[in-house]
């Protein structure tokens, strides 16, 4: 069988749960989706990359327009900032940067076009030649002033069969939502009255992917994506993808068959390429989009942050300990993308069944006191729960829970990224976390969207004079956020990869232990999470006798392998034996 035959039949295979059509239909389905690809009859099957990553890999998250200057495009601050300040980086996430109408970028206008205010696509694809670039492929919805939408209303296509239409007689009480805001909106075309679901917001229309034309629509736009050079796909929302009346339209097997069929294809085209997946969900639901390592390459571990907050704003490790050793490690071919704050609030949603409900209740109490908010998901038609805080993360760790503000902040806040930098997977900096940004309370007020208080545009003059300012606080954090990611990049034992075993070090500790690939290196990450300063035994790490141990952080631990060590509030050590 030729490897275009091949890659046909393997299609079927994973359309045929999906949908219910012809043999002809499915042939010529798939025929279409390999065009667009590229991936004619003569087309030759790439070999797929054996090394998606390794140590080195770190990401930055940010908007386009989060640096500005009143005469250059945003873009091109952002890209100036990056080649000044963290050229280190290897991959940048770009929020998207498309034409919107709401959400700052997730109600899309148009896949195909740069934002005019950002720049243009001469500028995406300077980014995509210097770093891995990463894009969104907002895949749930799109905007009610898209074209698509106008022609909808007008019965033309592509629009009028792109968004899926709900029936207010249904019962729709089972639908899982991440807002507040009624589910179908009523809207009036040339062919009468329909109801279109919207599982965020009125002017975020899902799309109707029970039509396989709508799929063909966004294989187009993943195809002339990697045409611009992207080469990391971030798949927003896309747990919210398939609907079925009577579930909670939510993770549906519809939905990983059709991520599926993306990997499959975005492989054959650049077999360097990445998928990751953006689902703010429970643990478990969150773990299933690796698949059986044919879905997500990555999946963001949302279960991080707010754990992360609850650990270090109540100085007890045990939860994130107990989730650290249940954490199953990544096959060859999958990895973790570590963050502990996004563009997004931190999600509470991910530590449902970590979390005790009060704990949880704690977390909201303490975003209050530091001056965030917080936003809520609807339950059923009478209860809501809280979905997320919002609040830019260096606030929330300027105190402990219930607690007044201490001195300890930027040492509690400099430890949150330490653990993540230890732990498995990529490490994925927010801008705003990296530049140690406080809460935005004036673009909040102003607004009134909660998730513009970890949101803040600055302008270049302003980060320019912050980081060149030593007695600044985000001189201070910047400083030695980069010092410490620059050690870690030459730690083999760091690789996205490298082994993980988490160590009963006692509730003010978190302990790991990572070992490299080739089983040369180990590093022993002990973080005191708590503000009170602890004794450590070195006797606990089982240290190998006759090597050279030595923290990496430049922490003296003597040579005695057996000493006790005093380890200060939020004190860090990588202990390394080469």
């Amino acid at each position: 069988m030729s490897q275009h035959n091949l890659l046909s039949t393997q299609l079927q295979a994973l359309l045929a749960p999906v949908y219910s059509l012809s043999e002809t239909e499915f042939t010529d389905l798939c025929e279409q989706l390999l065009a667009i690809m590229g991936l004619n009859k003569n087309a030759v099957k790439n070999e797929l990359e054996q090394h998606l990553w390794d140590e080195n890999d770190v990401f930055l998250i940010t908007y386009g327009d989060s640096i500005n200057h009143p005469h250059k495009p945003s873009l091109q601050c952002l890209e100036q900032f990056m080649h000044k300040y963290v050229d280190h980086f290897t991959g940048v996430h770009i929020l998207p940067f498309y034409p919107y109408s709401s959400d700052d970028g997730f109600a899309v206008i148009d896949y195909t076009s740069v934002n005019e205010s950002l720049g243009n696509w001469n500028h995406i694809s300077r980014f995509a030649q210097a770093y891995r670039l990463m894009a969104d492929l907002v895949i749930n919805h799109g905007s009610s002033r898209s074209i698509w939408f106008e022609q909808f209303c007008n019965g033309v296509e592509p629009g009028s069969y792109m968004f899926y239409q709900g029936n207010p007689a249904d019962d729709l009480s089972k639908v899982v939502r991440p807002r507040t805001s009624p589910l179908l909106r009523k809207v009036d075309t040339l062919n009468g009255e329909k109801h279109l679901w919207c599982t965020f917001s009125h002017d975020q229309i899902d799309f109707n992917f029970e039509d396989p034309r709508v799929f063909v629509q966004f294989i187009k736009i993943i195809a002339f994506y990697l045409e611009k050079g992207i080469r990391i796909f971030r798949l927003d929302a896309v747990a919210f993808l398939w609907k079925e009346v009577g579930t909670d339209c939510l993770n549906l097997p519809q939905t990983h068959q059709l991520i599926k069929v993306i990997r499959l294809l975005i492989e054959q085209v650049a077999p360097n390429a990445i998928i990751i997946s953006e689902t703010n969900l429970p643990n478990e639901q969150n773990l299933s989009y690796f698949g059986n390592s044919n879905e997500a390459h990555s999946i963001y571990n949302f279960s991080l942050p707010p754990l992360l907050l609850h650990t270090l704003t109540t100085g007890n490790s045990q939860a994130l300990t107990r989730w650290l050793m249940a954490l199953p490690p990544c096959v060859a071919g999958n990895c973790y993308l570590n963050f502990i704050a996004s563009h997004d609030g931190i999600g509470l949603r991910p530590v449902e069944g970590l979390l005790s409900a009060q704990q949880i209740q704690n977390l909201v109490q303490h975003a209050l006191d530091c001056n965030g908010q917080v936003s809520f998901r609807k339950v059923d038609q009478q209860q809501q729960k809280p979905y997320e805080l919002n609040i830019a993360l260096f606030d929330a760790m300027s105190r402990m829970q219930s607690q007044s503000k201490d001195s300890l902040q930027i040492s509690r806040f400099i430890a949150a990224h330490v653990v993540m930098l230890s732990i498995e997977g990529i490490p994925a900096f927010y801008l705003h976390s990296l530049l140690a940004t406080q809460n935005d309370i004036n673009r909040f007020e102003n607004s009134g969207h909660k998730r513009h208080i970890n949101r803040r545009r600055y302008l270049v003059d302003e980060i320019e004079s912050a980081l060149g300012d030593k007695n600044n606080h985000q001189h201070k954090v910047f400083t030695e956020l980069n010092q410490i990611i620059k050690i870690r990049q030459q730690q083999k034992a760091f690789h996205p990869n490298a082994t993980q075993f988490t160590l009963q070090l006692g509730s003010k500790f978190i302990g790991l232990w990572r070992q490299s690939l080739d089983k040369k290196q180990s590093i022993f990450c002990v973080i005191n999470i708590s503000c009170e300063t602890a004794l450590f035994s070195l006797a606990e790490l089982n240290l190998i006798d006759g090597q050279n141990w030595y923290d990496l952080l430049g922490h003296d631990i003597g040579q005695d392998p057996f000493s006790e060590l005093r380890v200060e509030p939020y004190q860090c050590l990588w202990i390394t034996n080469i």
